[in-house]
């Protein structure tokens, strides 16, 4: 009885990690494309790239020019713990020396390039449904930007959400490269906006509600939440949100360029940030983000 109960536990543990090991791509997978740096800084202003990993001035958020400088060190508290942003600038401390493969892991896997799993404040859930073109795209624009020295602290959070190896079994649940809404529409334009929105935008990480193991309730897509730094609520932005119900396709678009809703308030809160990244995209791009939000169900 006690050789079979070891054996149990034996198989027990080997089965837990097998189920929590990380699941990186290889070489094979990444496409035959060659990364274009000019293509990356739309995929950057559309992931926002700058609003988390530009380092702080003088405790504000970056401003102007300084939103290239990609060293991180802002801290995110959350119900977990506090999470504090990586640099990711080309310097050795940040992402500096990275192969393509290890980039591309990160950013659609979740995986370090020493074989740890990234936590999902990381919003690399999100980013598994952009074009892996789009990445390796967004790299290549990356390594134009300066060099930023040093590196942050690790992430201090609570037991049992210290423990790295669990988020393999989170991923297991939750990490998925399928569409959130398949087939939207027929409309290119719909298409385009559902590929922003859904990958690279990564709008769903904020406006909508999460379970309590922090996985997207994709039931509730987009139809507001909890703020998760914990101050108010992220608003609805499908078609029954009370904010932007009465809004057209052209008063979303123009928002997202100008800051300015049709009544002439202005964004205000972390949107600010999202605003001007977004105000960076081209008209086409800002109109496809409006489509797909117009295209949704009303929640």
């Amino acid at each position: 009885m006690r050789r079979l109960a070891v054996a149990s536990l034996l198989i027990l543990l080997l089965a837990g990690w097998w189920v929590t090991a990380p699941s990186p791509m290889s070489e094979q997978d990444l496409p035959n494309h060659s990364p274009d740096a000019s293509a990356g800084e739309r995929v950057f202003w559309a992931g926002g790239c700058a609003s988390c990993h530009a380092t702080p001035v003088g405790g504000k958020q970056a401003k102007g020019a300084e939103k290239l400088l990609l060293g991180g060190g802002m801290e995110i508290e959350s119900p977990y713990g506090v999470f504090r942003v990586p640099n990711i600038s080309k310097h050795v401390d940040g992402i500096g020396g990275w192969s393509m493969l290890e980039f591309v892991n990160a950013m659609q896997r979740g995986v370090s390039p020493d074989g740890r799993h990234y936590y999902p404040s990381f919003p690399f859930g999100s980013y598994a449904k952009a074009a892996t073109e789009d990445v390796m795209d967004l790299k290549a624009y990356l390594d134009t930007l300066p060099a930023v020295a040093g590196r942050t602290e690790d992430h201090s959070l609570s037991f049992p959400w210290s423990v790295r190896r669990g988020l393999g079994v989170w991923k297991r649940l939750y990490l998925d490269a399928e569409p959130i809404v398949p087939s939207a529409s027929d409309d290119p334009l719909v298409e385009n906006g559902r590929v922003l929105v859904e990958g690279m935008g990564h709008c769903g990480e904020c406006h909508t509600a999460r379970d309590r193991l922090g996985g997207l309730l994709t039931d509730r897509w987009l139809a507001g939440a909890p703020n998760p730094e914990g101050k108010g609520n992220i608003p609805n932005i499908t078609p029954g949100g009370e904010n932007i119900a009465s809004w057209s396709a052209g008063d979303i678009a123009y928002y997202l360029e100008s800051g300015l809703t049709p009544d002439y308030d202005t964004v205000g809160g972390t949107m600010v940030a999202v605003q001007e990244n977004m105000a960076q995209l081209t008209p086409a791009d800002r109109a496809a983000i409006a489509a797909y939000l117009k295209s949704l169900p009303a929640r």
